[in-house]
Order: structure tokens, then sequence, then C-alpha cells
């Protein structure tokens, strides 16, 4: 007990302590260690200064995600992804005139292909193309050098070398000496001046694997998908990041090549470099390395608005798995001022063992085995959805659950959440935050997030302003104006036996 209380004691001081970081020393004191510029060509880097270890955090923000695609190449961001690990035409090929020309022999084989099997009226065609396709592959991969790229940095000590996409962005980060500066710098630079799409239709297969392990295969991810896929009728917010399967089989290296053209320019990524550097020169390296990508415009965003919702929508799916649900109501995007009334529900109802949900659902009434809120899903760029899940336990059904969540987000609507309760959801909130920046590659991710979907990496901090001033009333007009069955999607998965 006495090294629990010493444990607590220090956790409480490490919170207060770093509450005085975030909040005491306030922005302008912050602001002095941050460093913003950008290039002629409309790049912008943020240079955070810590010296305490000889290290540095780097995250590049690519202002592109599925939200940004089309029917007929979904999947393609995070198809490109996967090819920006492919190096460039300097890193990954033994022979880069000869590579170009046989992966151009590949994209000819692919597109008659391609065509046969639309037409699909001559197998032996059919079976000839398939076989020269492969070989072309093979012949194309003579020439390449695997992984050069991610070796470069592995060899140099990096960590955490990786990469993701979601609807709203693809990120690309890595952690590394201090003194690799300049190795960044030139491979960083390299795979966006000059990518080789090269081994594109491999890693293609790759990618639907990938769809076929995370959504076809798995209950949960195809619950997912067909939430989205209902609560959205027109914003390509109800696409699968993934992509479909058929997009992502047909797709070609010309149309991965367009869409690196129109959304991997200059003026749409942002670079975070936290840690253990000096703003001048990460300036002086960056004009070297990135000034030589050719500046174009910054993409338009997103035009279509999704309609409003005349009347719930559902879909039960019947699947030898576990009985789950998820539901939704349509929210503002993270622009709106209510965001941060969102953010308290968020807490207050479903985050961790003191959530409400979790006390009412799981350790009460104990109908299920988890359940949760939250919200920014899809995404926070446009009007997004906060949504509930819950997982009924044995003997237990997804209505008793629904009943459940109902009643609690009713109580919402007719009495005010208490002083105390809310106090304790914008601590949590803060120290959250905190957690959230006491590493280099946090307050990189963090500063690029703010920087690029509201306008300034400011906002960071003015966030927790905004969330101190959320009343209970607030919440409860939330609640009321948010939370009701005309604007409700839900999805749930029924236990379907085996011998049906």
């Amino acid at each position: 007990m006495k090294i629990f209380a010493k444990a607590a004691v220090r956790g409480w001081t490490i919170l207060i302590i770093g509450s005085t970081l975030v909040m005491g020393q306030n922005l302008s004191d912050f602001e002095k260690k941050v460093h913003q510029f950008a290039l002629d060509n409309g790049l912008t880097f943020i240079v955070l200064e810590r010296h305490e270890a000889p290290v540095v955090s780097f995250h590049t923000y690519a202002d592109v995600g599925s939200v940004d695609e089309v029917k007929g190449i979904t999947g393609m961001a995070h198809v490109f992804e996967h090819m920006a690990f492919k190096g460039s035409q300097t890193v990954g090929s033994k022979d880069y005139e000869k590579e170009v020309e046989a992966m151009a022999a590949v994209d000819e084989v692919f597109l008659n292909l391609k065509r046969e099997r639309n037409q699909g009226t001559d197998p032996e065609r059919l079976a000839e193309l398939e076989q020269a396709y492969l070989q072309a592959q093979e012949d194309a991969g003579e020439y390449l050098v695997h992984d050069e790229f991610e070796e470069a940095l592995i060899r140099e000590g990096s960590v955490g070398l990786n990469a993701s996409t979601a609807p709203d962005a693809t990120r690309y980060v890595v952690s590394l000496p201090s003194n690799k500066l300049e190795l960044w710098m030139t491979l960083e630079s390299g795979r966006f001046l000059n990518p080789v799409l090269r081994e594109f239709y491999k890693e293609k297969n790759v990618v639907m694997e990938e769809r076929r392990l995370r959504t076809e295969n798995s209950p949960r991810g195809r619950l997912f998908e067909e939430f989205l896929a209902l609560a959205y009728k027109a914003h390509p917010y109800g696409e699968p990041v993934v992509g479909h399967m058929s997009d992502i089989q047909t797709m070609t290296r010309q149309e991965a090549r367009e869409f690196f053209k129109k959304y991997y320019v200059p003026s749409n990524l942002t670079i975070a470099v936290v840690g253990d550097v000096y703003a001048d020169e990460v300036r002086s390296l960056a004009e070297t390395y990135f000034g030589r990508i050719p500046g174009r415009p910054k993409p338009d965003p997103v035009e279509t608005v999704e309609p409003p919702q005349m009347g719930e929508r559902s879909i039960v799916m019947k699947a030898p798995a576990q009985p789950s649900v998820l539901f939704g109501y349509h929210k503002p995007s993270i622009h709106h001022p209510d965001e941060v009334v969102f953010d308290a529900i968020s807490d207050i109802l479903g985050s961790g063992r003191t959530s409400r949900l979790y006390r009412s659902l799981v350790v009460d009434k104990r109908i299920a085995s988890r359940a949760s809120a939250f919200h920014g899903f899809p995404g926070s760029k446009y009007p997004g959805l906060f949504t509930f899940s819950a997982t009924p336990s044995r003997g237990h059904t997804n209505q008793e659950c629904i009943e459940a969540i109902d009643a609690e987000i009713e109580r919402l609507k007719t009495d005010l959440v208490s002083d105390v309760e809310l106090g304790r959801a914008k601590t949590r909130s803060q120290a959250g935050l905190i957690r959230a920046l006491s590493s280099n590659r946090g307050l990189a991710r963090q500063l690029t997030f703010y920087e690029v979907v509201t306008g300034d990496w400011r906002n960071l901090f003015k966030q927790l302003d905004e969330l101190n001033r959320v009343t209970p009333q607030d919440i409860q007009r939330v609640a009321r104006e948010y939370f009701n069955d005309t604007g409700r999607t839900l999805a749930a998965i029924e236990t379907q036996r085996p011998d049906r």
C-alpha cells in the first residue's frame, strides 16, 4: 500500500508538472521553442528543439486519405503508402533505365490482361496473358534492390519506421539519432521528388490480403464497413480505407502516378521535426533537399456534403461470430464550436472503467463484456459520427445493450451532469494531452495534425481552454440536438449457428 501510495503521489506530481509545462508555461513559452517556416514550393516545416537526448522524430503528414478517392480507385491512398517505401530513382534500383523499360512492359501486359478479363471470351488467350504477366513482373524484379530504403534507415539506428493511411491523411514516421538529420532529408525528399512505383502489382496483392484479413475474414471488420456504408450515402467517408477488392484488383500504375501528382505536392505536405536539432540547420537542409520538389497548387477539398438523414438506418449481419452492436449519430467536423462538448461526452460516457457505459453495462447490469463511446470516426476533417459500441456478455443480447445505452443517452438529455463528474472528464482530457506530448513522436504527431486539420498548431493548446469552458448545460444541449433516432445508423452482428 505504501508503494502504491508513493506511486500515486508520483503520478499526480508528474501530472501537475506536466500541466505546468503545457498549460502553466502557456502558449507563449512553448512558442519560443517552435520554429515554423514554409519553403518557396509551399511545403511547411514545424521544428521543435528538445535537446534532452540525442534523438529526433520526423512526422510527414500528407493531407490526403481515402476521403479524396473516387469510385474505381478506392484504396489508392493506402496503396500509395506502400509504394512510398519502394524508394526512388537512386534508391532501390540496380539499373534504373532498364527497370523503367521492364515496368512499362508489365503495365502493357496488365492492360491487355484487364481487357481480356472484361471480355472473357478466349480462355486460352487469358491463360497466355496471365503467364506473360507473371513473367514480366519477374523480369522487372531483376533490377530492383529489395527494401533498400528501409535498410538504409535501419542501419543508422532508426526506430518506429512506419506509415499509416486514414480517411483524412497519410502519415510517414521515423525516429533517428540526431546526427542522421541529413540522411533523413535525403531519403524522405527523394521518395516524394522521384518516386518509383516498383513492384506495384505485387504490392497490390499484399493490400488485397490485408483486406481479406481485416475485413472479409473478420466479422467486426465487415461490421464497421457496412456501418459506414450505411451512414454515408453521398460523402466518401462511407468508403473503406483499404478500398473495394475490385478496385484494388483493377487499378493501374498510371492511375497511381496521377494520384501522386495531384495530392503529393509540397503545398499538401507538412513535416514536423522534433528533438535534438537546431532550426537553422533544419531549414538549410530542407531548402537544399525538399526545395528541389516542384511546387504545384494544393488540391481542392472534398465538396460533397452528406445530406441530412431522414430516418433511422439499420443492418443486421448473420455470422458465426460473437454478437456485437454498433450505432452512431452524425455530428459536425472538428471546426465546429461543439467539438469540445463531444470530447467531454465521449469521456463521460465511454472512456475507461469509470465511464457511465462501462459501469452500467459491464459492472452493474453485467449484460456486456465491453461498452464504449467515441467520436472523430471515421475522420475529423469533415462531419463525422459519434459512435457507441457494445459486445453482449454470454446469455445477453444486442437489444439489451442498445436499450441500456439508450437509457444513458436519455440521462444526458434529462439530467445535468454534476460539476464533479465534468471536472473529472476535463482532468482526464488534460492528462491525455500531456501523455500525448510526452515524447518527440507524440509532439510531432499532434503538431502536424492541428496545423493541417485546424489551420494552426497552436489550437492544440487552445482546445484545453475551450474544454474548460464546457458546462453541464452544453452537454445536455448537444445530447438533445444530435442524439435522436432520426439520425441514427445501427449495425449489428447476430450469431449464426453452424448448422444454418
